[in-house]
Order: C-alpha cells, then structure tokens, then sequence
C-alpha cells in the first residue's frame, strides 16, 4: 500500500491516517500579539484621543481664526512681528532651562544620596521628597511669599547680621527657586531609576584598577546616568514653561511669561484664538527644545530614555 492515499482529490494523508498540519505563517504568528496588544490599550487610545488630541486640534483650529470665525493667518504674524511677543518666549523658555539646570544641581546629589541608603530611609526621605506635591500650588506659592518676602525670615536672618536684604521677590529668583521646589521630585525620581539600573560592582572594579572615588564619578555614574538626566530635564522643563500659578504669584506683574498671556488673552480680552495661537507657539517652541535636546544627549550616551 502507498505511503499516502488521496480522497476525492483532497490533501495527502499521512500513515496514521491524520490530516497534516497547517502552515503558519510568521506575519499571523506576529498579528495574534498586535491585534491583543492594540484590543487592550484600546481605552487609553481612547482617553487620550478624547482628553488630549481632540483639545490640541481645536487649538489648532482656533489659532487660525478670528474672533469672528473667518480664516486667518493675522494671530501668528501679529505675535512673531512684535519684539515684545518674542522677548516674553525668550524669557519664557530661559526660566524653563534655570529651572531644569537647578532642579538637576541639587536634584543630582540627592538621588546619588539616596542610592545609598537602606530601604526605609529611602522611603522616608522619598516622602519629604514628594510632600510638596501634596499641597495645593497656591499654598506653596504663598508660602514662598512668606519666606522671601520683605519681613520674612530670611531677610530677617540678612538683618541679624547687619546686612541689607536684598530684593528676593517679584523676580526672575523667586520665581526659579518656587519651581524647583515644585519640580524637583519630577528630576530626582528618574534619576533614582537610572542610578538604581547601575551595576554595583562597577565601580569598586575600577577602583582595583587604580580610577579614583572622581574618576569613578564622572566616567561611570555620570555617563550611565544620563537617560534618568534626560527624562528629568524633559519633564521639568516642559511643565515649567506651561506653569502659571507660581510665576504669576512669586513674579508678580514685573515677570511676564507665557501662561500669563494665554490666561490674559482668554480671560481678560476674551480673544480666544489670539490666545490659542500664543499656547500653539508655546507647544510647537518647547517639542523642538526638548528634541533637540533629547538628541543631543543621546548621542553622548543616553540612548535609552524610560527603559
């Protein structure tokens, strides 16, 4: 008997009279996992089209418009022809980077600290770490008001000493010293995440090989570091440029960035598309800063930003 037989023109079978076994291709092998992947972020695709892309088009719709509805490019050349605009970005964008470089000078040493340190002192310190996003943005306004103003006791600590105070409030210094302490904990997380990735006994093998505690520092800690460096700097400075409670509190009305236009232009003047064109600008502005930025940084290293 033939090792196969057919039936009525059908597939070979095999000698234990089964039906062979159907190829799989690799493409249906990779679609089960994308389609189940895509079936469960549905939701969050969802949310997100719903509570972010949705705004972000209308914005885009409205900043091209006039207040009476007819198309118009009259909102963009109004605000990029006027100097005044375009130093007010500037400003804008130079505290977002103050803010980011302070938040990393002592956002830095203080991850490198708690790298150290056992568990439940790193949960403690995590928690005086966190604590100021557990007050309200105006409270913690209005407390740096006390601090630094006039009569505060800082300036009370300048007196004891027999020197003038100088002016601490209504500046650009007021306002970068209350973003980062609203903005530190946004550095220091990230950083902790990259510190903690670091292999131990990195650094103790180099020191059997003659690198110094500084050489081990900046050749070791430092380059390995830097993806917890960019994701801090990316978050920071993104949610600085776009604040308004504490710069409009802490700056007064001498500091005048961005945020204070929009609220201005959609409050005040009730111009909605002129606003809407001043927040695009802000958008369009910071994602080229922070690309830019996040390529540059991982060219020298830092190519893997959130794994």
């Amino acid at each position: 008997m033939a090792a196969t037989a057919r039936i009525a023109d059908g597939p070979a079978l095999r000698p234990d009279d089964s039906a062979p076994t159907p190829k799989v291709s690799q493409k249906d092998t990779a679609r089960g996992p994308w389609r189940t992947g895509l079936l469960l972020a549905s939701p969050a695709i969802a949310v997100l089209a719903l509570l972010f892309i949705a705004p972000l088009f209308m914005l885009v719709y409205n900043s091209f418009r006039t207040q009476a509805g007819d198309p118009t490019l009259q909102n963009y050349t109004r605000f990029l022809g006027d100097s005044f605009y375009r130093d007010v970005l500037w400003h804008t964008l130079w505290i977002g980077a103050l803010t980011t470089l302070g938040c990393l000078v002592v956002g830095y040493p203080f991850a490198v600290y708690l790298r150290g340190r056992s568990p439940r002192a790193r949960n403690y310190l995590s928690l005086v770490l966190l604590s100021p996003l557990l007050i309200s943005m105006v409270t913690r306004a209005y407390g740096w008001l006390v601090l630094l103003g006039p009569k505060g006791p800082i300036a009370d600590g300048f007196h004891a000493v027999g020197l003038d105070a100088p002016k601490m409030l209504y500046n650009d210094t007021a306002v970068v010293v209350g973003m980062v302490h609203v903005m530190l904990a946004y550095m220091v997380l990230p950083l902790m995440g990259s510190l903690d990735r670091i292999d131990p006994a990195l650094t103790p093998a180099a020191k059997g090989l003659g690198a110094s505690g500084w050489t081990c520092f900046w050749r070791i800690t430092v380059p390995l570091s830097l993806p917890g460096m960019l994701a801090g700097s990316l978050i920071v400075f993104s949610l600085t440029v776009s604040s308004f409670v504490t710069p409009a509190i802490l700056g007064g009305p001498t500091v005048k960035l961005m945020p204070y236009f929009v609220y201005t232009e959609a409050t005040s003047n009730l111009n909605w598309p002129y606003a809407a064109a001043i927040g695009f600008v802000l958008i369009v502005v910071t994602t080229i800063l922070t690309a830019v930025y996040a390529r540059l940084l991982r060219g020298r290293g830092g190519k893997e930003v959130f794994a």
